[in-house]
């Protein structure tokens, strides 16, 4: 589990058919065989570490449904270490299970504030709710506003300079997870 709190970034340093191996000196020191880390806020077990990076294996289906599958060598990377039980939470929970990808149409901003707005797949507006959690990139954000398939989340500076946010451009996609006490209230309220 994670909290969607970013503690670092790594820069991708090569991609393979099912691995990513991702420079992270930061956090190296946390990691070993076996550890969970959410790249991007997708949930990635590391299968081998080195004195500044760790390879991780990945999935087809998750470069299929994440921008893990369009990153390339050099790229930024949020990274956050598995929730300990010992750990205070903050954030929301997040469970690293990317549901698909949104595209950024419009950014602005205003004072010292980043109004980002993103489309999101109809299928996962549902979820989505003004004042809810959302995260995005594995970001814990704050849904300012949703319409139809486009949501808002507004970005203060530190989490602008310290996570990949600060590289997006208008029609890049991001990782998208939803709430996930909405999808279990949905599930309660059909049965």
């Amino acid at each position: 589990m994670f909290t969607g709190i970013i503690e670092t970034t790594g820069k991708i340093t090569n991609t393979q058919k099912d691995k990513i191996i991702i420079d992270a000196p930061k956090v190296i020191g946390e990691l070993k065989i076996g550890s969970s880390i959410a790249v991007d806020g997708a949930c990635l077990t590391v299968v081998e570490t080195s004195d500044k990076s760790f390879t991780a294996d990945v999935m087809p289906v998750t470069f299929e449904k994440t921008v893990l599958g369009i990153r390339e060598k050099g790229d930024l990377v949020n990274l956050e270490l598995a929730m300990k039980h010992t750990d205070r939470f903050e954030g929301h929970v997040v469970s690293g299970h990317i549901e698909g990808t949104a595209e950024l149409i419009k950014q602005k901003i205003v004072d010292n504030a980043y109004y980002l707005t993103f489309r999101l797949p109809e299928d996962l507006t549902r979820y989505v709710v003004a004042q809810g959690s959302i995260a995005i990139n594995g970001i814990s954000l704050t849904v300012i506003d949703i319409e139809d398939s486009e949501f808002s989340v507004g970005i203060i500076p530190h989490t602008w300079d310290n996570t990949n946010l600060h590289e997006l451009e208008v029609g890049d996609k991001v990782n998208i997870e939803t709430d996930l006490m909405a999808k279990y209230a949905e599930k309660l309220m059909s049965n």
